[in-house]
C-alpha cells in the first residue's frame, strides 16, 4: 500500500504524541562549546518554568548530528548543539529520515590557541598554526621540493618556515617542542579550526590545494576528547603545551592561561563580536519540529533560550562568555522561534 507524504507526517505525529508520556523531559545532546550554555538555560527554565530540567549531553557536535538525525520519537533527542553550522551530509541524513529541524544562532564564540600563563605569550599569524600542524608541508629545505611529512619539530623552525613561504618577518618562537593538544573529529571547534586556522592559514603560506587537511601524527598535534577542563590542567602542568578551544573556556580560565594574538588581532569580546579576530566564528543549535508540542516545554525551552534576558548583553549568558549577536541577526532569531 502506497502511503502519502501527508498520511506519513499524521501517522508520524500521532505516534510521536502516544509515545511522548514515555519522556516528561527534553533530550538535548552535541557541542561541548554550546553546552555550558544550553545547561545554564536548561538550569533557567527547569527553575522558573514547572517543566523538568532539560537532560543534556556533550557528545561533540558531530556525535550529536549523528543521534538527532536518525529519526523522530522519544527514542531521538530534540535538540542538537553544535559549534559550525550542519553539514550538507547531515543534512541529508536528517532528510533520510524525515527529520525537519530549525536552526537557531545562540550567539558568537572565538577559537583560542592557547598555552599556560608561565610559558611565552605568542603572537603569530594563523600561518605558523597551519605550518605547525599540517601532516605535510613543501619546500622544507629551501630547495623547491614538494611536499613531505612535516619536520618542524620546534616553534622556531615553523617561525623560519613562515617567514620564509609569506615574506614577513620573524615572530621570534622560542626553540621548544611543537605541542598541540587539538579537538577530536567529532568536535565542532575541529572542523573550525580546520576552516579557520589550517585552510586560512595554508593560503597565507601561499599554498592551494587541500594539504591543509591532514594533521600531522607523528605525535605533535595531540587528539584530546570534549573534556575542556582536562585540557586546563595539562596545559598548566606543561608550560611548553598548546591547546585549541572556545573562547567562553578561554574567559573563564585567565587565572591559567592566555591566548596568543593572531594576525595581530587579540581574542576578546569586541574582537569577536566584530569578525576582527581571524577565528571567530557563530554558535548553533537545531530542533526537530516534528517534537514541538509533543515533548513537554520544548517549545517553551526554546522562548527560554532564545531570548534577550539569555541571549542579550545583559543576558545571564554573557558572564559566562557567550557573545551576543547583533540586534539584527538577533530579531532574525527571534523570528525563527516564532514560526515553530
Amino acid at each position: 500500500m502506497r502511503v502519502f507524504p501527508l498520511a506519513l507526517g499524521i501517522m508520524t505525529g500521532l505516534a510521536l504524541s502516544s509515545a511522548a508520556h514515555a519522556r516528561d523531559q527534553i533530550s538535548i545532546v552535541g557541542s561541548s562549546t554550546v553546552y555550558p550554555f544550553a545547561t545554564i538555560a536548561a538550569e533557567k527554565f527547569g527553575q522558573s518554568s514547572g517543566f523538568k530540567t532539560p537532560v543534556i549531553e556533550s557528545t561533540g557536535t558531530g556525535g550529536g548530528m549523528k543521534l538527532f538525525c536518525k529519526g523522530i520519537g522519544v527514542e531521538y533527542p530534540d535538540v542538537t548543539n553544535a559549534s559550525r553550522a550542519i553539514k550538507g551530509t547531515e543534512a541529508k541524513l536528517c532528510a533520510d529520515a524525515g527529520v525537519e529541524f530549525q536552526e537557531f544562532i545562540v550567539g558568537n564564540d572565538g577559537i583560542a590557541f592557547s598555552n599556560s600563563l608561565k610559558g611565552k605569550h605568542f603572537k603569530i599569524s594563523i600561518a605558523h598554526v597551519a605550518a605547525a600542524l599540517a601532516a605535510e608541508l613543501p619546500d622544507q629545505d629551501g630547495n623547491g621540493a614538494g611536499a613531505s611529512a612535516n619536520k618542524l619539530m620546534n616553534w622556531a623552525d615553523v617561525d623560519a618556515y613562515t617567514a620564509k613561504r609569506t615574506g614577513s618577518a620573524l615572530a621570534g618562537l622560542p626553540n621548544i617542542p611543537v605541542s598541540i593538544m587539538v579537538p577530536p573529529p567529532t568536535s565542532g571547534t575541529r572542523d573550525a579550526m580546520g576552516e579557520l586556522f589550517m585552510k586560512n592559514g595554508w593560503k597565507k603560506l601561499g599554498l592551494d590545494g587541500s594539504g591543509y587537511k591532514k594533521l600531522r601524527e607523528d605525535g605533535v598535534a595531540i587528539e584530546v576528547g570534549e573534556n575542556d577542563s582536562l585540557i586546563i590542567e595539562k596545559l598548566v602542568a606543561d608550560d611548553g603545551l598548546f591547546g585549541v578551544f572556545g573562547y567562553s573556556f578561554f574567559d573563564q580560565n585567565r587565572d591559567k592561561v592566555q591566548a596568543s594574538i593572531l594576525d595581530g588581532v587579540e581574542l576578546n569580546f569586541e574582537n569577536i563580536a566584530s569578525y576582527k579576530y581571524p577565528a571567530a566564528r557563530p554558535l548553533y543549535f537545531y530542533v526537530k519540529k516534528a517534537h514541538v508540542g509533543v515533548i513537554p516545554g520544548l517549545k517553551e525551552f526554546i522562548n527560554e533560550f532564545v531570548s534577550e534576558k539569555a541571549m542579550g548583553l545583559d543576558g545571564y549568558l554573557f558572564p559566562a562568555g557567550l557573545v551576543p549577536l547583533s540586534d539584527d541577526d538577533f530579531a532574525k532569531q527571534e523570528a525563527a522561534r516564532d514560526q515553530l
